[in-house]
């Protein structure tokens, strides 16, 4: 049985100020007429039926999800009582598939705020993945092959390429890689041999559960009394305890550097993690003097901004250049677009001002 998990917890500060804690971009309209969860769950309907389609989340969007997406069922959304990062996120997840579908079933994770141009060439990809991870206790992942030098994603380096009996041909993973400098971008892409690491990942229930108990015992032990108490009286105030003993800790640092078996695809459909506002010109159309613009704008003799009005408000710009204009209800958002990825830097400030009521 082939099921999807979504990881949905995340906070999109980096879409800040319209990213808010209580609305993450993840449940924003920001690349089509669809949330960027309606878009994921969506495209993975192609070949996974809404039943064994699960979203993990946490208790602030729940109930917008649960909104957002009537065609999941309740129990399916999966709620995190704090976060502890994507280790616990998917050993949660792998619990109740395997208790639903058993241990044999396959399980894709997935981003939920990722944009895919490609639709076809994507469920491809997905499907000759998921050959790959039913074969014995095989781990694989998703490479994007690079068009350009970026320093905002982590990084797979490709091993060995492997055909094997019953097995679609894949690389070996030689080794993550965190995100490098420019220089060293540049060295990736001029080998051929990286990939940008997408954070989607494919394995049996019993490939991934295994794996944790080997490196991650802790998890293990935490997972195993959760998995008695699902579905008890007593299940959420069992999975509260346990969460808020364990560490927070990546299923990249926790499993996928340390595991066997490990195997990469390389990809190309179009993919972007759509991680900043500078991820707009990626993926908008440009107006005739290069701005990616939405909303009541007025602007004169203004060039390559991005500028996202708030409601009705008319918003005028006049002689700006390669800046990020962002206005909500209660914030603007002024910056250079070589600062996009400094915004998180505002909200360490805001929190350190305690006006929480911004954020």
């Amino acid at each position: 049985m082939l099921t999807a998990v979504i990881m949905a917890g995340g906070k999109g500060e980096r879409f800040w100020p319209k990213s808010r804690i209580k609305l993450p971009k993840q449940l924003l309209k920001l690349t089509g007429e669809d949330t960027m969860i309606q878009s994921t769950v969506k495209r993975i309907n192609r070949i996974v039926d809404y039943d064994n389609i699960y979203i993990v989340t946490n208790p602030d969007y729940a109930s917008i999800i649960s909104n957002q997406l009537p065609e999941i069922p309740t129990g399916n959304i999966l709620v995190e009582p704090m976060s502890r990062n994507t280790a616990a996120c998917i050993g949660l997840a792998a619990l109740h598939i395997e208790k639903r579908c058993g241990e044999d079933a396959v399980m894709m994770v997935l981003p939920s705020d990722h944009m895919i141009k490609d639709e076809d060439e994507y469920i491809r990809v997905l499907e000759k993945a998921a050959q790959v991870a039913r074969h014995n206790t095989n781990i694989v992942t998703i490479g994007i092959k690079p068009d350009h030098p970026e320093t905002g994603y982590g990084y797979i380096k490709m091993g060995q390429r492997i055909t094997a009996r019953g097995m679609e041909p894949v690389h070996e993973v030689g080794a993550f890689v965190e995100k490098p400098d420019k220089e060293t971008a540049e060295k990736y892409l001029e080998t051929g041999r990286y990939l940008w690491n997408s954070g989607m990942f494919l394995w049996k229930v019993s490939t991934i559960m295994k794996n944790i108990e080997i490196h991650m015992p802790e998890l293990y032990k935490a997972l195993s009394v959760i998995r008695q108490a699902i579905d008890s009286d007593d299940a959420e105030s069992v999975l509260y305890k346990e969460y808020e003993r364990l560490d927070s800790i990546s299923i990249d640092y926790g499993i996928m550097e340390k595991a066997d078996s490990v195997y990469v695809i390389p990809a190309d459909f179009g993919w972007d993690d759509v991680g900043s506002w500078t991820a707009l010109e990626r993926i908008e159309e440009p107006d005739e003097n290069g701005n990616i613009i939405k909303g009541n704008i007025l602007s004169v003799d203004t060039k390559k901004c991005i500028i996202q009005g708030g409601n009705n408000k008319l918003l005028a710009l006049l002689g700006l250049e390669d800046l990020i204009v962002v206005d909500t209800d209660d914030v603007t958002l002024i910056c250079p677009k070589d600062r996009a990825q400094d915004i998180k830097k505002l909200l360490q400030e805001i929190r350190e001002r305690q006006l929480t009521d911004y954020l």
